[in-house]
């Protein structure tokens, strides 16, 4: 467990986005691994529930097994106010609770920060970085298009308009966040200014739409600016606030919102509007059983498990680096997400960065061991990235250590998730090295294996760290297989 002491309370024009960016200056991106980041402190009741979740959204970045705030009377208002507050259960620290490590952060003492390209750990205050040219801003995402930060940025937006050298793109992060800024009024202080609304998605974040001009840069209040994942290759990805990303939009150039002035003053609203007529039930269990699925030409089926053996032989396909992301394993974007239902002409994508080769080699190979080293999987949680692999016939990844949801997916798709008991025997892996795993099945309920490198006759300790429910996954081929098991 790793405290997060917060003390003070946020300035203005600072917000949550600079908290977590200050986390991850003083962690990085692999300084969560194998943790569980608990927010505490006085600081803590200063921010609302919204702003909780734009610092644990981001937990992902640390490589961090999860994230949590407390459940408190903040929680149970923001619940009441979304008409849910029969669901509010109190959750608090234990008064003798004892943390493996802690940090504090002042947030009186933060002010607006930025990740520079192309690491969310790659962080420097605005003012730092100074007055940089702007070609694009993009607000929106699972980590700041809540209400709240809409209103902000509607607020900054009004009655001014978007600078012209500049392509201010937004997108509310809900229906119900798009329906209450058009009830106010604040949707048209946006679209007046000058930016292009978006739909309700990911967006641009994956790479869908809205890449930067070649060389250009853009400010985006998302959660990662890995290179490449904006679909430009060669785009300066800046992670920033909404507040630093509207000012931004206004004057053409990095700017630190605190020059504009007096900031504007958002409450959390009594009561959210409910409106969930997109969403229709079938009446009964037995009408559900009449649904009918639609696939397409371009939906291919699922692919087939692994079956796991007591002995595996394979050669080490690949050997990658530390911080290798989930971009890396599946690349996003324009070109490749329209076939995400289409593992086959997916997997001609995979690791390509790394490896132009690795797909054919894979086909060619037949099956294959991945050697990684630290914070393997980091990113986006997507499943295409455990999914392809195990196309390509992937057995098991190998490696110093993991991001946790990477590793739960790969042992949903029945891909073994191993590290190396000593770390500094990832140097005796070459690729294109045949390894040997032997007495699996055994291994598996021990949590220790033995890998033996039949290139150079060396032993390797390893380490799988599984639950009991884990380790039946991958016993079964995948979690598809454990759940019909199961079933029967």
């Amino acid at each position: 467990m790793l405290k997060v002491n917060l003390t003070g309370k946020l300035s203005p024009w600072v917000a949550a986005k600079d908290v977590i960016l200050e986390v991850l200056r003083i962690l990085s991106v692999k300084g969560g691994v194998g943790k569980i980041v608990e927010y505490c402190g006085e600081g803590v009741k200063t921010l609302s529930v919204p702003e909780r979740a734009t610092i644990t959204n981001m937990g992902a970045e640390l490589g961090a097994t999860t994230s949590i705030f407390p459940s408190d009377e903040i929680t149970k208002a923001f619940l009441e106010a979304q008409g849910r507050g029969n669901d509010w259960v109190e959750l608090l620290p234990d008064a003798d609770a004892v943390y493996d490590e802690e940090i504090t952060i002042n947030l009186s003492e933060l002010a607006p920060m930025a990740a520079m390209p192309h690491m969310p750990d790659n962080v420097k205050s605005v003012t730092e970085i100074g007055e940089l040219k702007v070609d694009q801003v993009c607000i929106g995402s699972c980590t700041n298009s809540s209400l709240s930060d809409m209103l902000k940025v509607a607020a900054i937006l009004k009655g001014k308009k978007v600078a012209p050298n500049v392509s201010l793109s937004i997108a509310p992060g809900s229906k119900q966040v798009l329906s209450m800024l058009a009830t106010c009024g604040a949707l048209t202080d946006i679209i007046d200014a000058g930016a292009r609304v978006l739909e309700s998605a990911c967006g641009p974040c994956i790479g869908m739409g809205q890449s930067p001009n070649s060389a250009g840069i853009s400010l985006r209040t998302f959660n990662r600016n890995f290179e490449g994942r904006s679909g430009t290759a060669d785009a300066g990805i800046y992670l920033v606030s909404p507040e630093v990303a509207a000012a931004s939009a206004i004057t053409g150039v990095l700017t630190d919102p605190r020059t504009l002035g007096e900031a504007p003053v958002i409450e959390m609203p009594e009561k959210f509007l409910i409106n969930d007529n997109m969403v229709e039930l079938p009446a009964s269990p037995e009408e559900a059983k009449d649904v009918e699925v639609l696939y397409g030409p371009n939906i291919k089926p699922f692919p087939d498990s692994n079956v796991l053996t007591n002995e595996i032989e394979a050669p080490a396909i690949l050997k990658v680096g530390d911080n290798i992301t989930t971009d890396h394993i599946m690349p996003a974007g324009a070109k490749i997400l329209p076939y995400r239902s289409n593992i086959p002409f997916l997997s001609q994508f995979c690791f390509k960065q790394c490896d132009e080769n690795f797909a054919e080699n894979c086909k060619a190979a037949g099956r294959g061991f991945i050697i990684g080293g630290q914070n393997y999987g980091q990113g986006s949680s997507r499943e295409h990235a455990a999914l392809v692999p195990l196309y390509l016939g992937i057995k098991a990844v190998i490696t110093k250590s993991f991001a946790r949801i990477h590793a739960a997916n790969l042992i949903n798709a029945g891909i073994m998730p191993l590290t190396f008991k000593n770390p500094e025997d990832y140097d005796k892996i070459k690729q294109g090295e045949n390894l040997v795993l032997k007495n699996v099945m055994t291994s598996l309920d021990s949590g220790e294996f033995i890998l033996y490198n039949k290139t150079t006759g060396t032993e390797i300790p390893l380490v799988g760290v599984f639950t009991e429910r884990q380790k039946e996954i991958l016993k079964a081929g995948d979690l598809l297989q454990y759940t019909k098991s199961q079933k029967a």
